[in-house]
């Protein structure tokens, strides 16, 4: 055997499968080794990856990829398969710009059958391909291959439904149960998987089962192997997929590639005579391989730069404290005045800085797992007795609830806090998570309330505000790290509604939203030194708008120019234009915005100076209006 490395040889499925079975071992240690270290370098998601190898690697073996269609979901778990379909040379420029994306992208390789960002997608999606090939007369297969938390949205359970009604034969169901997803499982479900489906007798009497089969010959195989199935009812969990008209196998070890290839063989097997749909149980460990990981998971789902062999991460340099920490904190102490105050995260704990209240807090804090449609009528429910439930949901995330937002809290005019975390730019994250369109989809809806903070110490007030405030509301605010800004020992509520004016001026208005606050004021100071005169004013609120302060100013000014990090179709920009319409204002004005297209993972700095959102495109924006006013 030869002790040259087999990964560099492997540009495409097609050269993974030229390789020896008996070797696929050293394949999988390779990319685990690989993973680690390009990781210990970029940052970005770990954990997940190196326990989802096998399965991934036993796929693109044993199946014809990408004719036979992968889907992942979330996608965080696939850096082995980024690197199996020609991308590993490009991993030191993963998350960045021009470099390949953290999740699935269509567009990236036509090994990404399915785009992911989001979790609990890939049975349907799997679903919907396979019908596909049945309409279409093609004899492949979709595989889902979900876990890492996947099978605790309301949505997989969903598509498992409908996929036995079905009894659709072209779909593989790959379950990868690492009894994790960013931050522990939770539920009842999770708790059942892990209790039942790995009880040792399940797994010897199906030993027992498999050992008599293999003996026997003709019509005896075909009856010992229906006994065997119903021993399985009556003695595995797989009777719950069972009664979905799903095929079960499992549970098996999905980080023993020998296990998980012969699997996949007899499932490929079961599939061509017509046995589908098919669930694979793999139970798998987080981290698997490298033990910094595997000790602490959570620590390790999401990374900055590490050293591989002690795996501590690199010092970090002090500064101001992350938006998500503040957040946190300011509802912690409002909860030590306020008993009725409780948090609800979906599976991001950690994300949101909820962690931190719930060590404070543990009976007054819910994690739903990733159900972000329950979080919301959950808190519904709290608040239509009393409670004052505050759901920490990352602004792309909300997007999956926004019926129950509509329906179930706005309308019932219920005293629900949405914090809306990574609101705006999210760097390497990229197009799936930015948090572009909450503003367009809040403000739209009666009775709610929302706001954005210019900074961190005004974070702390709008949360009071928002919790105080006996309806919806919602504070929006970025990813990332504050200005540094000097925190007031006091938390005060502040006037529903009421602008700031930061600056005064006579020659052109600047209203800004939220985050572009702080660049607005340094293009002021920049015109003034030009001779311009400009006020900058931070709105705070979206809505209701401070519709009197900004009439007069523009009235006076002449010209408008508004700001914000979100999208301009329908944002905080349309909300001023309304409300300059109604006034019957029909002075020059410009809104500063996210454009319609798709922004792609990037250095935020970088994007917002691409987008005229930094204080020098908004300082041209000024001029340019102010010289057309001129002609």
């Amino acid at each position: 055997m030869s002790d040259a490395k087999l990964l560099p040889g492997i540009h495409s499925p097609a050269d993974l499968r030229a390789i020896p079975r008996e070797e696929l071992g050293r394949v999988t240690e390779e990319l685990r080794d690989e993973i680690v270290q390009c990781v210990s370098k970029t940052g970005g998601h770990l954990a997940s990856s190196l326990g989802a190898v096998e399965l991934i690697t036993a796929i693109h073996y044993v199946f014809d990829t990408p004719d036979d269609r992968l889907v992942l979901d979330v996608g965080h778990q696939g850096h082995a398969h980024k690197m199996l379909t020609g991308r590993r040379e490009q991993f030191d420029r993963i998350g960045k710009a021009g470099g390949i994306g953290k999740f699935l992208r269509r567009a990236e390789s036509d090994y990404d059958a399915f785009g992911a960002g989001h979790a609990g997608t890939s049975i349907s999606a799997a679903l919907g391909m396979a019908r596909a090939m049945r309409h279409q007369g093609r004899d492949n297969v979709a595989i889902a291959l979900i876990g890492d938390g996947g099978m605790t949205a309301g949505m997989a359970f969903e598509a498992l439904n409908h996929a036995g009604d079905l009894q659709e034969r072209h779909l593989i169901v790959v379950l990868n149960d690492n009894k994790m997803s960013i931050s522990p499982n939770v539920g009842a479900m999770s708790s059942y998987l892990s209790r039942k489906l790995s009880k040792p007798m399940v797994r010897r009497v199906k030993g027992w089962a498999k050992e008599l089969i293999s003996t026997l010959p003709g019509d005896a195989l075909h009856w010992a192997r229906k006994a065997e199935e119903s021993v399985k009812v009556f003695l595995s969990a797989g009777t719950f997929f069972e009664t979905l008209n799903f095929q079960y196998v499992g549970p098996i070890q999905g980080n023993r590639i020998d296990d998980v290839l012969e699997t996949l063989e007899n499932v490929k097997e079961m599939v061509r005579n017509g046995e589908g749909p098919i669930l694979v149980h793999a139970i798998t460990a987080k981290g698997y391989g490298y033990e910094a990981a595997e000790q602490d998971p959570v620590k390790y789902h999401g990374v900055g730069a590490f050293d591989v062999g002690s795996g501590q991460f690199h010092p970090s340099k002090p500064g101001p404290p992350k938006y998500q920490v503040v957040f946190a904190d300011a509802l912690i102490r409002l909860a030590q005045e306020d008993e009725r105050i409780v948090a609800i995260t979906a599976a991001m704990a950690d994300g949101t800085s909820l962690d931190r209240f719930q060590k404070v807090f543990p009976d007054r804090f819910y994690d739903v797992g990733i159900a972000e449609q329950h979080a919301v009528t959950f808190a519904a429910g709290l608040a239509s007795e009393g409670m004052k439930p505050v759901p920490a949901i990352y602004s792309t995330f909300l997007q999956r609830a926004y019926d129950q937002v509509v329906h179930d809290v706005c309308l019932q005019n219920l005293d629900v806090t949405f914090a809306l975390d990574r609101a705006g730019l999210v760097g390497g994250d990229g197009a799936t998570h930015q948090g572009f369109h909450d503003i367009t989809y809040l403000r739209t809806l009666p009775n709610m309330i929302v706001m954005a903070p210019k900074d961190e110490n005004e974070l702390q007030h709008m949360v009071r505000t928002a919790v105080e405030h006996p309806g919806p509301a919602a504070v929006r605010f970025p990813r990332g790290a504050g200005f540094g800004v000097p925190m007031d020992p006091e938390i005060k509520s502040l006037p529903v509604g009421e602008a700031e004016l930061l600056r005064d001026g006579d020659d052109a208005l600047i209203v800004a939203f939220g985050l572009p606050v702080h660049d607005a004021f340094e293009a002021a100071g920049e015109l003034a030194a030009d001779g311009i005169s400009v006020a900058v004013l931070n709105a705070r609120f979206a809505k209701p708008l401070d519709q009197l302060r900004i009439v007069e100013l523009a009235r006076r000014c002449g010209a408008v120019v508004t700001v914000e990090e979100h999208s301009a179709q329908g944002g905080f920009g349309s909300a001023v234009l309304e409300c300059l319409s109604a006034a019957g204002i029909e002075g020059r004005t410009r809104c500063l915005a996210v454009p319609d297209q798709m922004i792609e993972h990037g250095d935020p700095k970088v994007q917002r100076a691409a987008l005229g959102l930094d204080s020098a495109g908004i300082a041209r924006a000024v001029r340019e209006l102010l010289d057309t006013e001129e002609q």
